[in-house]
């Protein structure tokens, strides 16, 4: 019996996922007509809307930054990258609230500016967070990928995993983190302003701001000015560089590379530790932000971070900024307008149509891979 020969036109159809870039385009559509709906009936609330997702978007790209490092040089998606930032939060969390480091500036300069103080403490604090993860990725890296260097791809992406496992379940234990949800003591005063028609100023305590006001805080000026800083300091290092040089030579070709003496092991180990420590400093941000630590905070930032880095063009440092600064609106707007629930489902389906549309992602390019 001789099966019969399948359609043409369906076989185009399924070779050109028609219909599922169909579906997404209209759900596309849809989000926009909402979008567009809300901003005409009240701009003032949506306006507050991208604000809150500004801040979480530039939270999303020090995690983001560190995937796409990490995915350029070793082809590799670090799933313990959102653990890696969990314990970046946990240490800042007893630095401030068992060591009081945030307030070391004071103690040691009692006569010194309460705002200079907070600054110094705040900015201490992350750099111990951001030191101690670059540790922890570089002992990780040295222990459990550079001996699967060679070995197939499965085999890292699977340790990846249970490296992730491994620090989630080891941090719930009573000893280390707990299991328990951890109010987050922030290094500073919490101070709030107002932006209305032809008004500006600081919310006094027990005073409603104006109404029809954008309010925006000293946390959301600290993750934005830090994001930016941090940004540019990697593509600095990047660009710039010895290190950034051997890191750019090593995405390119490993082999080539070391033939030039250049150390590849050593590269390798240190683009983790870089990647790390950005995503340190975004888990004190996140921390300040929502004030709660859990051992298992890192799961969805990781994931929604790595989303953002395919969006932007895994390997390519901008357009992870750029796809960061996307999810974190695409999040905020669908749980305000939408769905609370949704806004995950929606984030993640943002993965699904750029696979479908633009594999490569907004910035980045189709490499070839060597054999």
């Amino acid at each position: 019996m001789e099966l019969k020969k399948s359609n043409p036109i369906i076989n185009w159809i399924i070779k050109s996922k028609i219909l599922g870039i169909l579906f997404f385009i209209a759900i596309g559509f849809f989000a926009v007509l909402s979008l567009g709906r809300a901003l005409f009936q009240n701009p003032t609330l949506f306006l507050q809307q991208v604000i809150n997702g500004l801040q979480l978007g530039f939270v999303y790209a020090l995690i983001a930054l560190g995937y796409t490092m990490v995915y350029g040089i070793v082809r590799l998606i670090n799933f313990a990258h959102g653990d890696v930032f969990m314990v970046g939060a946990f240490t800042s969390f007893y630095a401030i609230s068992r060591a009081n480091l945030h307030l070391w500036f004071q103690n040691l300069f009692p006569g010194a500016p309460v705002f200079l103080a907070q600054i110094i403490g705040t900015i201490t604090v992350i750099i111990l967070s951001m030191a101690v993860c670059a540790l922890l990725a570089f002992t990780i890296e040295r222990i459990a990928y550079k001996p699967l260097r060679n070995a197939p791809r499965i085999s890292a992406l699977i340790t990846a995993i249970g490296i992730s496992f491994f620090l989630e379940y080891f941090g719930a234990l009573n000893f280390v983190f707990s299991a328990n949800y951890i109010t987050y003591q922030r290094p500073f005063e919490v101070k709030t302003w107002f932006l209305g028609a032809g008004e500006f100023g600081m919310i006094q305590p027990g005073i409603a701001p104006p109404r029809g006001s954008i309010l925006f805080s000293n946390i959301f000026l600290i993750i934005v000015v830090s994001s930016i800083f941090l940004l540019f300091l990697l593509q600095f290092i990047v660009r710039r560089t010895r290190i950034g040089k051997a890191m750019r030579a090593v995405a390119y070709d490993k082999p080539t590379a070391q033939l030039m003496g250049i150390n590849v092991n050593s590269v390798i180990s240190i683009t983790f530790a870089l990647g790390a420590a950005l995503a340190g400093a975004a888990g004190v941000l996140y921390s300040i932000a929502y004030s709660q630590v859990f051992f298992f905070m890192g799961i969805i930032p990781g994931l929604k971070a790595f989303v953002a880095a395919v969006l932007g063009g895994i390997g390519s440092i901008p357009g992870a900024f750029i796809g960061a600064l996307i999810m974190g609106q695409a999040e905020t707007l669908a749980a305000a307008y939408i769905s609370t629930p949704m806004r995950d489902a929606i984030a993640f389906s943002i993965l699904i149509l750029v696979l479908l549309l633009r594999p490569k992602g907004i910035l980045g390019e189709i490499t070839s891979e060597k054999v």
